[in-house]
């Protein structure tokens, strides 16, 4: 039987002390009823999950099921008032299902979950422990091929006749060249033909030119939310689902099949929530709304953010969130990120810097959408290719073997900063990473104006430095932050009309992690909410960031 995610905390009924807070609390009781009908992605942070290398409960070097679940208080500890962990509401793991590879990107069978990890029970167990915390579940679905050592494959491979001919492509010759002139077609171990596979002769791709292919997957996503109770998918290399001559992504037909398996999902379950990976720019990732998933990973944000910390230049950094919230008008519908499980992490690309990791998650975490964050990345964990290493065990404790991963031998070596990007290491630090990541979480779901608010751009007198407003009505907050390696004084600070609630407001700093270096206590919007040459931080040393609440 499905648990189910209890309701958000709410104010509790109390029997009224006089007649005049009778209007009082049914005013406060439409307004938590009115959250409560808000998408629950508004404020919301995703975490994802390798289960392989999360936490090992069985000392054989594998993260598992039951590790995972121990660990979950990390993530949510069911506690709204707490501050011991990360509060996020959401959970994304990658592959779960029987796979004969270590990542479980080429599934051998849709129906039952990996070896390696446990069993379906063990899967359910943790899914009511999240469910208990309020945190949602999503598990990862290849809709774009399968393992060589799928039984249905290996059928078709066998026999012309057999039925699961019908889900993959098989031809007497090579089919086309794909437009980058890559060469996609192997050809069969057992007679003279070829069958395509997109990745390699290990994946072949199922045919969704023909009904059986979809029908198929359906019946696995059906399987997933009824049987085993999870609460969406997060879908693997959608751009490649229908191949056409010489084009292998983007097609017509890879956009009807979306429509397709995304409006099944939602009849069985309404309120699925289903998000998608469009590696591109924002140009193409456009083509994927507003009727095909829900929401899709925004890269070019996340190479944008990347790419301006490490570099030092604010200007520009901001240009490709913009252009998401002008064409997608729901922001939850948009996942900024910083790094995932296919890219060297995130402090890794900024040369190890702890200060820029740090700035780098102050802006992903104040940015519009549902965020996710790949997991470690909330202690900088480091890693780069190949991908095993960008996969590493956890670090938990700083006594014990493997850093509290595992009493066995892991299944990869902990990297080498394990002492350091540590979860006991960090949890008593009030300047780690760590506590950084526990603060921006906890305030995007607490601000309407993290959680809601409009994106709007501050024109800086320095290219180094980033500077925007995100305001939701007359709730505002202001990011600054000086991604050069320099000191900067008095850096000007301007925007248009409509940026801020016009009036005097009180800047209220909201990151005690960062050393208070004398902001400005005060600042006065102009006619229409414009700021002009506003000096917020009289000196920003580098590495500089901050989130500041405008109060009225």
């Amino acid at each position: 039987m499905r648990s189910r995610i209890p309701p958000r905390p709410s104010l509790r009924r109390r029997r009224p002390a006089t007649r005049l807070l009778g209007p009082l609390l049914v005013l406060l009781l439409l307004a938590a009823c009115a959250r409560a009908e808000r998408p629950w992605q508004l404020g919301a942070t995703c975490y994802e999950v390798f289960v392989r290398s999360f936490a090992d409960s069985d000392g054989d070097g594998i993260g598992d099921l039951r590790g995972l679940t121990a660990r979950l208080d990390h993530l949510n500890d069911g506690d709204p008032a707490g501050g011991d962990d990360l509060g996020v509401r959401c959970v994304w793991l990658m592959p779960v299902a029987e796979s004969p590879s270590y990542h479980g990107y080429d599934v051998s069978d849709h129906y039952a979950v990996e070896r390696d990890y446990g069993t379906r029970e063990d899967l359910q167990r943790f899914i009511a422990e999240a469910h208990r915390r309020g945190i949602r579940v999503l598990v990862d679905m290849v809709l774009n091929h399968v393992s060589s050592e799928h039984p249905a494959f290996q059928a078709a491979l066998r026999d012309t006749a057999a039925p699961e001919r019908a889900l993959f492509r098989f031809q007497p010759t090579k089919g086309p060249l794909n437009e980058w002139g890559g060469d996609n077609w192997h050809r069969s171990p057992v007679r003279d033909e070829w069958y395509y596979g997109f990745f390699w002769q290990g994946m072949p791709d199922l045919d969704y030119t023909r009904p059986a292919a979809l029908a198929e997957m359906q019946r696995v996503a059906r399987f997933w939310l009824d049987s085993i109770g999870v609460d969406g998918f997060r879908l693997d290399a959608v751009k490649f689902l229908v191949e056409e001559p010489g084009r292998a992504q983007d097609t017509p037909g890879t956009h009807r099949v979306l429509r397709e398996w995304a409006a099944f999902v939602r009849g069985v379950r309404p309120g699925v929530y289903t998000v998608g990976e469009v590696f591109d720019s924002t140009g193409a990732l456009l083509a994927y709304y507003p009727d095909q998933l829900d929401g899709y990973f925004a890269f070019e944000v996340a190479d944008s953010l990347v790419r301006g910390v490490r570099d030092g230049r604010g200007s520009g950094i901001l240009a490709p969130a913009l252009r998401l919230q002008r064409e997608v008008p729901q922001a939850w519908r948009v996942s900024p990120f910083l790094r995932n499980h296919d890219q060297p992490r995130t402090r890794t690309e900024l040369g190890g810097s702890r200060e820029k990791a740090k700035q780098a998650a102050v802006l992903q975490l104040t940015l519009p959408g549902l965020p996710f964050v790949y997991y470690g990345e909330e202690l900088g964990m480091e890693g780069t290719k190949p991908d095993e290493r960008i996969r590493t065990p956890m670090a938990w404790a700083l006594a014990g073997p493997h850093a509290g991963f595992t009493t066995g031998t892991p299944w990869q070596p902990l990297q080498p900063d394990s002492l350091e990007s540590n979860v006991e290491a960090q949890r008593a630090d009030p300047a780690s990473s760590l506590a950084l990541y526990r603060r921006l979480i906890r305030l995007r779901d607490s601000l309407p104006a993290l959680a809601e608010g409009r994106l709007h751009p501050v024109a800086a007198s320095d290219s180094a430095v980033v500077a925007y407003v995100r305001r939701a009505g007359n709730r505002a907050v202001l990011v600054v932050a000086n991604l050069g390696e320099s000191a900067l004084a008095d850096v000007l600070l301007s925007a248009p009309e409509g940026t801020l609630p016009e009036g005097r407001a009180h800047l209220q700093p909201l990151l005690p992690v960062f050393a208070d270096v004398g902001a400005a206590r005060e600042l006065r919007a102009g006619p229409g909410g414009a700021l002009r040459d506003l000096v917020a931080v009289p000196v920003m040393p580098p590495g500089y960031v901050q989130v500041f609440a405008l109060e009225p």
